[in-house]
């Protein structure tokens, strides 16, 4: 029993160590695909060599992300079927399918037009070059759609029916499944948070050379792109976040007691627990620091409001308290710090010295990770709130695991942990040094044609050829 315990420990471990690593790549992929179309259309707009110049520097970036991402996605589906081949089993009549489309529409159309994407522009034409640009973009937020499908159902499973050997089989339609309660709430906020993990990891490259160098004009471009992605979608993503945790409420209340710390119910209005250490053994937050009413001010936009707490739900059927508890607090803080940002950079705008603001750099250096801290920390508090089950309120995650050695799960964990480790780590290593490099001071179009400059001093493709000293006039 004891062994079994540790299997299905270990077993967690495992999945959760290899999706952390995963889920990061297509968190970045989403929208620098996004943002290299945006680079490519401004371009062919505007015939400006600053944006053909950085839709080269984000180009190799990209191709680098998108090949991690499709190597750690690979090796932890393979999971499903040796730690959790029970829940492939008792699930498969339903994510198999909707899994299966993810690849025959999503990954079939990223990986048929990234080679031209890649290699193309010389071959196919500008236009048709864009339009394999946008179809790449398109397709990772096609992959997106499927993939928070498929988590949206198990979080809130509807539109099926239970087979006689106890199979999750789809009713008479797709549609409940696909767009189940949660999904359209969880597809926004992960596409947005996408945007903002982009956002902020362009702004810090862009910040960095600033700080070496404040004429550099692709610095400049690209530092300013990303500080108006932040001030406008950061805002919007608050408003996002705040639906989906009323749509959590709704749906899974456990989760959201979790999240505020609510280890008792407040038939009164509940207090918004800014800050506090859970204390799971007597069911209370210690040194709390609260609003009072605050809580079913925001979940019920009524500070008198009751809300059950955790003494409503069974021991058993309770999330692990602290995890969800911080992790939600890291992914709100972070989200606010984001706020800021984005509004100092408006303000820096206004005073007109956006690219001369060395402390606002600073700080967009430093918040450059920011994003990919944020999403994990938002992938937890979604997946541990969800605990203890796999599906939610139907499967538990201790009926979801395959008959495992707690020995053998150990031995494939450390496995694992060294390669990920050793190979992806070199791949995050070398995504450094692209990116440390400087965008290039010589525009020239994606073709290598000359182009109007966007910067300082003319691009050298236009600079008219003088005669030589020797020359006779």
């Amino acid at each position: 029993m004891i062994d079994q315990e540790w299997a299905i420990i270990l077993a967690r471990i495992q999945f959760a160590f290899t999706v952390s690593f995963h889920f990061i790549f297509p968190a970045f992929s989403i929208g620098l695909a996004s943002f290299l179309a945006v680079l490519e259309g401004l371009w062919l707009k505007t015939g400006e060599g600053v944006y053909a110049n950085l839709y080269r520097y984000w180009l190799k970036i990209f191709a680098v992300v998108f090949a991690m991402g499709v190597v750690s996605g690979i090796v932890m589906s393979y999971q499903f079927g040796t730690n959790w081949s029970v829940f492939s089993d008792k699930a498969g009549p339903v994510i198999g399918p909707l899994m299966a489309y993810e690849v025959m529409t999503a990954f079939f159309l990223e990986a048929g037009f990234l080679g031209v994407m890649l290699f193309g522009i010389n071959k196919v034409g500008r236009k048709l070059h864009f339009i394999a640009t946008c179809t790449v973009a398109f397709g990772t937020l096609i992959s997106a759609t499927w993939i928070i499908s498929v988590n949206s159902w198990m979080q809130t499973p509807v539109g099926f029916e239970m087979g006689t050997n106890g199979q999750f089989l789809p009713g008479e339609s797709w549609w409940p499944i696909i767009f189940n309660p949660s999904f359209p709430y969880r597809l926004l906020h992960t596409v947005l948070a996408a945007f903002l993990t982009t956002a902020f990891a362009v702004g810090a490259v862009g910040a960095w050379h600033l700080l070496r160098d404040s004429q550099n004009v692709g610095a400049r471009k690209m530092f300013s792109m990303a500080m108006w992605m932040a001030a406008i979608v950061t805002p919007i993503q608050i408003f996002a976040g705040d639906l989906h945790g009323l749509n959590t409420l709704e749906h899974q209340p456990a989760k959201v007691m979790a999240m505020e710390g609510h280890f008792e119910s407040h038939p009164e209005g509940a207090p918004l627990i800014l800050f506090g250490i859970p204390n799971s053994a007597e069911k209370r937050i210690d040194y709390a620091i609260q609003i009072p009413k605050a809580s079913s001010l925001i979940l019920k936009h009524d500070p008198n409001a009751p809300l059950a707490g955790l003494d409503t739900i069974p021991d058993e059927n309770e999330p692990p308290v602290g995890i969800v508890f911080w992790s939600f607090r890291i992914m709100v803080g972070l989200g606010f710090a984001m706020l800021g940002v984005g509004l100092w950079s408006l303000l820096a705008r206004l005073r007109k010295n956006l690219y001369q603001a060395s402390w606002l750099h600073r700080a967009a250096v430093l918040m450059g990770p920011s994003g990919f801290v944020a999403v994990l920390a938002g992938w937890i508090t979604t997946e541990v709130g969800r605990q203890p089950y796999t599906i939610y309120g139907l499967l538990q995650t201790s009926q979801s695991v395959s008959p495992l050695d707690a020995q053998a799960v150990a031995v494939s964990l450390i496995a694992f942990i060294v390669v990920y480790f050793s190979v992806f780590g070199m791949g995050i290593w070398y995504l450094f040094q692209l990116m440390k490099k400087a965008p290039e001071a010589h525009e020239r179009g994606l073709d290598g044609s000359p182009t109007r400059t966007a910067g300082l001093t003319p691009a050298p493709a236009m600079l008219p050829s003088l005669p030589s000293k020797g020359a006779s006039l």
